[in-house]
């Protein structure tokens, strides 16, 4: 029953949500189930030859990789094995050049504003310049009421949490707790937020009613 009032709850959040964003320039859609958003992208993208991704366990848990690998496109994927510092670089160059990117969000504001935080910048980078579509899929547990609270949820819940995942030494790691720290593996150094469509960037906004992610 609890589940039954949460469903509820995100699909009243996500009709505000959705509204706002198409208000700002984005192509943006509700789904129920991740199955669903699978679906939606796969047709969405069929005609693109060449793909990239940011460091995103929601993209990677909807299995759009293999399926796009199976039909013999190009990925562009830094998380590959045993890369050296060079192959690694210049995938995520191409990841700003390829015809359809793919990332999530830390928040998204139900005012319409996308918000993420990088340590590297090829995530932020592709998602406002550079490839002819970007494909942002997220859970409904990302969306806050508005900007401020968007940006804490960065700071006090994706950061701690994307640094514990990815085994970074940092304070946050550690304690769970952000103390805006100088640590070397700081993942938390470039914070974009899309107030509106960038100009010359075809976006779709995916919202996925469940909880996807960090």
């Amino acid at each position: 029953m609890e589940n039954d009032y949460q469903t509820w709850l995100w699909e009243k959040l996500a009709e505000k949500c959705i509204e706002n964003l198409k208000k700002h320039g984005f192509d943006a859609h509700f789904v129920a189930t991740s199955e669903d958003a699978r679906e939606l992208v796969l047709n969405m993208v069929s005609s693109y030859q060449t793909f990239g991704l940011g460091g995103s366990d929601t993209t990677r848990a909807l299995g759009l990789l293999e399926e796009l690998k199976a039909k013999g496109k190009t990925i562009h994927d830094h998380w590959q094995k045993d890369l050296s510092k060079e192959e690694d670089l210049d995938i995520r160059l191409n990841q700003g050049r390829c015809d359809c990117f793919f990332c999530s969000a830390n928040a998204i504001s139900i005012t319409g504003e996308v918000v993420n935080v990088d340590g590297i910048g090829n995530r932020t980078n592709a998602m406002c310049f550079g490839p002819k579509k970007v494909v942002v899929i997220a859970g409904m547990n990302k969306v806050t009421p508005d900007i401020e609270s968007a940006l804490k949820r960065v700071r006090d819940i994706a950061g701690p949490m994307r640094a514990k995942s990815l085994g970074m030494d940092t304070p946050c790691a550690e304690t769970g707790i952000c103390n805006d720290c100088n640590s070397p593996q700081r993942i938390c150094r470039i914070t974009t937020i899309l107030h509106r469509k960038p100009m010359l960037t075809d976006i779709t906004v995916i919202l996925v009613n469940e909880a996807l992610g960090f």
